[in-house]
């Protein structure tokens, strides 16, 4: 009798991240979220993007979660993607402090420093 090989799992990185939506855009902002576009959504889960979640504060702090087997890979898969620049160009006004840049790559990383398994 053969041992049998259990799949490896592939690791997840986990990145949380902050942004901040202009106040006087929140309800407009939770709209969007409410109906983003079949084809930027198909867009995140190709390209790696996992367990994605956004949570906002009743301030405008927005706070973002999503996992992924390879960080530089899913950011730059939806670089590349004609999608993902047109939702940026949207979003873009609604965010304070980006100095030029689009949401994507002007939110900040936070360091995990714990994790409960």
């Amino acid at each position: 009798m053969q041992p049998t090989t259990q799949p490896t799992a592939t690791a997840l990185t986990r990145v949380c991240f902050l942004l901040r939506v202009k106040p006087d855009r929140l309800d407009e902002y939770r709209a969007r979220h409410a109906s983003v576009w079949p084809d930027m959504l198909a867009a995140l889960r190709d390209t790696g993007w996992h367990n994605y979640s956004l949570f906002l504060a009743h301030d405008g702090l927005l706070v973002g979660y999503f996992e992924t087997p390879d960080l530089a890979a899913a950011l730059s898969g939806m670089g590349k993607r004609e999608v993902n620049a047109r939702w940026q160009a949207e979003m873009a006004p609604f965010f304070e402090d980006l100095g030029g840049r689009n949401p994507d790559e002007g939110f900040l990383r936070l360091e995990e420093v714990f994790h409960l398994d």
